[in-house]
């Protein structure tokens, strides 16, 4: 199995840049000028990614919103539920084909989270030689609950991938998309909002792993450099107080 990607840098160099340059020309607002579209359901649309800079993938791009500067926490219901169903099936689609070892599922946010594009949009991309599930753990996706109800729970991870802080969304009811989707805002909510006033990043991913959907959702800031050099991943101290603050904020939102 793969164990590196590789990046094709002369493509990459190609790649329009407007999270940090806002000058630059957004080419997901063109609509009239997508070439290679997969599918779509009104303003949300997904195609073909037009700088495929990984090897061996089949790369696409969601675009979430005919809205450059709207932002998932900023949805209404009914679009990011939408949203959600929408990717889910495209995302699974992929999978149906079983021609990749694996298939990504994620979003990118802010500038300290890997994207370049400002425009709200996700990434589905299959690989066909690498399997993203060989460096994932049960533990991974284990923490102190914050919301929990039949088929899902949301919690602050314990044990987080990266660190310092990672929340993680476990559906194992597929009937319970609505509550993934309302868990997935409420989380990136906070973030933005209430979490740390200089959190203006995040990478929302998808998983699935033994019949079950999990979503990872992780504030960036610079990475630590014991993570970049020894792959030693740590966890806040705090992290009993940020979810007594997330649960006290989720049942004042619920009982109103």
């Amino acid at each position: 199995m793969q164990t590196h990607l590789l990046f094709n840098m002369q493509m990459g160099t190609q790649k329009p840049e407007s999270i940090r340059n806002t000058e630059t020309k957004c080419p997901f607002c063109e609509v009239e000028s997508l070439r290679n579209i997969i599918d779509q359901k009104g303003e949300i649309i997904w195609l073909e990614n037009k700088y495929p800079v990984l090897s061996d993938a089949y790369q696409t791009v969601l675009i979430e919103t005919s809205e450059c500067f709207s932002e998932l926490s900023n949805y209404e219901s009914h679009h990011l539920y939408t949203l959600l169903s929408f990717g889910l099936e495209a995302w699974e689609s992929l999978l149906q084909q079983k021609k990749y070892a694996s298939v990504l599922f994620f979003k990118n946010h802010g500038p300290y989270s890997g994207g370049t594009l400002r425009h709200p949009h996700m990434q589905i991309i299959g690989l066909k030689k690498a399997d993203y599930r060989e460096h994932l753990a049960p533990y991974h996706f284990e923490g102190i609950t914050i919301a929990e109800e039949d088929g899902i729970v949301l919690n602050l991870s314990t044990k987080p991938k990266m660190g310092f802080y990672e929340w993680n969304i476990v559906m194992s009811d597929r009937s319970k998309e609505k509550e993934l989707a309302h868990y997935i805002q409420f989380t990136v909510r906070y973030l933005l909002n209430g979490f740390n006033k200089k959190c203006n990043s995040y990478n929302l991913f998808f998983y699935q792993l033994d019949g079950v959907i999990a979503a990872k959702i992780i504030p960036r800031f610079a990475t630590s450099p014991l993570f970049v050099g020894y792959s030693l991943p740590q966890v806040a101290n705090n992290i009993g107080e940020i979810a007594e603050d997330m649960k006290m904020i989720f049942l004042s939102k619920d009982k109103r």
